[in-house]
């Protein structure tokens, strides 16, 4: 099984353009998370991880799928 690699959600997110209160109302995460996962105390995993980096290649895809 192919692991992929660490994703920093942190640029994501800022490339993404919303804070993190957006960010959490969009794509349905708490803030908690959010804060571990940039900070860097946590990775993404499973389902986050894969939605994560759809994220970071087509933000405003998933923001329009998900609306």
């Amino acid at each position: 099984m192919h692991q992929a690699e660490n994703v920093d959600v942190k640029k994501i997110r800022k490339h993404s353009g919303l804070t993190q209160q957006q960010f959490c109302a969009t794509f349905g995460l708490s803030l908690g998370t959010l804060r571990h996962w940039e900070q860097g105390d946590r990775q993404p995993k499973g389902a986050a991880k894969i939605l994560m980096k759809v994220v970071e290649r087509s933000p405003q895809t998933v923001i329009e799928v998900v609306s």
